[in-house]
């Protein structure tokens, strides 16, 4: 299914890209060239995007044995990159046009050209951002933020080819091409640091970790007594969980260990996508950190 989605993106951006140069070419619009240049960043990311999802998705081996989750979010992180490399094309060539001048001709074909742009852009994001929603996908998703960028910047030039069709101020053009460049930095840095936390293994958000520890704590009447060192860390669509539960003086191995099996069920069930380890140990002394879920340690 994330395949199929990231080559609906990868077929969308070539036939803009053709679209836009032509008509770019056509009118001597900045605008709509920078627009093709984005398009440009923006099918490298889609490719970028579709290839990582098929190595995300193989399974763990004897050199990854985590498996290749975080393949999503490095090309994540070149998305990113991709995209202030085309930021810095746009602003160059609108510069470029604003010192030497030029004239946009032929309006109506990239009022056209952009206006239908725009709208596949709507229309595909959608689609991807709801694959990338459902199947927890950083790829998908940053590869529909993209594209979400792409129809907003396509809106803009679309106001600024009817201004200059309407005013006949040329000046209006590059301008537009300048906003456009300023926007795609935006969700530029977004990806990148998005993209970082993950790879520094930066923890869950407390959303998360306070619903693996309502799990946790929802596990007292059957013979958990506290928990500590709760470690979180995300790759790709999975989340890895590790934490350390005590049990109650008495508890036998075995049955320690079903209900460790249950918690981790639960708590999977709770997340979603999860690997969750958890370290079995007896009843004792409170260690620093430690959550105790008997009423007589409050």
């Amino acid at each position: 299914m994330k395949q199929r989605t990231a080559a609906l993106s990868v077929a969308s951006n070539t036939a803009l890209i053709l679209l836009k140069l032509v008509a770019g070419t056509l009118t001597g619009s900045v605008a709509i060239l920078t627009e093709a240049v984005h398009s440009s960043v923006d099918l490298i990311a889609s490719l970028v995007a579709f290839l990582s999802v098929r190595i995300a998705e193989e399974p763990a081996d004897e050199r990854h044995m985590y498996g290749h989750d975080k393949v999503e979010n490095l090309a994540a992180g070149l998305e990113g990159l991709l995209i202030l490399v085309g930021s810095a094309g746009i602003a160059f060539a609108a510069v470029r046009r604003l010192v030497l001048g030029g004239r946009t001709h032929t309006v109506g074909l990239g009022i056209a050209v952009i206006a239908l742009s725009a709208a596949a852009n709507l229309v595909v994001s959608g689609v991807i951002g709801r694959a990338g929603r459902r199947a927890d996908s950083p790829a998908l998703q940053g590869d529909a933020a993209h594209l979400r960028t792409d129809a907003l910047s396509s809106l803009a030039v679309l106001v600024a080819l009817v201004l200059v069709a309407a005013t006949h101020a040329q000046w209006i053009d590059p301008v537009a091409a300048l906003l456009v460049a300023a926007v795609i930095v935006v969700t530029g840095v977004r990806l990148l640091v998005r993209a970082g936390e993950v790879l520094v293994d930066q923890s869950l958000p407390p959303s998360e970790t306070d619903a693996i520890a309502a799990v946790i704590e929802s596990f007292a009447d059957r013979g958990v007594v506290g928990f500590h060192e709760l470690r979180s860390r995300r790759g790709g669509s999975r989340r890895y969980i590790d934490v350390h539960v005590q049990f109650r003086a008495g508890t036998s191995l075995e049955q320690a260990h079903l209900t460790a099996h249950e918690l981790e069920d639960q708590i999977v069930a709770r997340l979603g996508g999860a690997d969750v380890l958890i370290h079995l140990e007896p009843e004792g002394r409170l260690r620093p950190g430690q959550r105790s879920l008997r009423a007589d340690d409050h």
